[in-house]
């Protein structure tokens, strides 16, 4: 497969949905995350991302203006020790738990199913960065059968050793449409370069400006642990 930049994974794409990157700075030192949502409706629109502990989680901008939290107000990142776990919604909650108690990524994932908002029902997908032992990752999608509720389609993706300079980005929309067509085939190969600051940028402008809500992005030193952390809210 061939690696594509991050301007050629995400611009030109009005409406990815919600995405998760992950993968190895190109100096080979850190671990590298991003998870960014974006929105439509006022109140997908209607976000910010703030710390919670060393995760994050969803708020609403303007209390006021907030309808169904469902759907929306969720813990996007939690930490496990160097277990760093990623997703677009509450099942960050199921894959930790399972974690704590000695079970694995798999079979949480197992348990849950893609959003119930039809005609979308969007996926889940979820990630999940291991700095022990040597950086490895893997990541998931869990979606409809072409559209049809009654049929689940659980994928799963392990990158063990990556390589230096290299992501892994899923999302989950091809783009725009109604209904919302999910994301199709393996994660996107995406070329890293530079540290967290030029990462932020780069991910940030290739986002559609009248779309783009929130994105959380980290770098994680594969040698010991510490944590460079970046948030960018279009509600300042």
């Amino acid at each position: 497969m061939k690696s594509k930049t991050i301007a050629e994974a995400l611009g030109g794409n009005s409406y990815p949905g919600r995405g998760i990157l992950l993968g190895k700075s190109a100096d080979g030192a850190c671990g590298v995350i991003a998870y960014f949502i974006m929105g439509r409706s006022e109140n997908s629109r209607n976000r910010v991302f703030v710390t919670d502990g060393e995760g994050i989680r969803t708020k609403a901008f303007d209390p006021a203006k907030l309808v169904d939290p469902s759907l929306v107000i969720y813990a996007p990142v939690r930490v496990l020790g160097s277990r760093t776990v990623v997703t677009n919604g509450d099942q960050t909650d199921t894959v930790y738990d399972f974690l704590r108690e000695g079970k694995t990524f798999e079979a949480a994932l197992c348990t849950r199913t893609f959003e119930p908002d039809a005609p979308n029902y969007t996926p889940r997908i979820s990630g999940l960065l291991e700095t022990e032992g040597g950086l490895s990752y893997q990541l998931s999608i869990l979606k409809s059968a072409g559209g049809d509720p009654a049929s689940v389609q659980r994928f799963f993706f392990r990158y063990g050793a990556p390589l230096a300079g290299q992501g892994h980005l899923i999302h989950t929309y091809q783009g725009d449409g109604a209904p919302l067509p999910s994301f199709e085939g393996e994660p996107t190969l995406v070329s890293l370069s530079g540290g967290i600051d030029a990462f932020t940028a780069e991910v940030w402008e290739n986002l559609d400006k009248d779309n783009r809500v929130s994105l959380f992005t980290r770098y994680v030193d594969c040698r010991t642990g510490e944590t460079e952390t970046r948030l960018v809210n279009q509600n300042q």
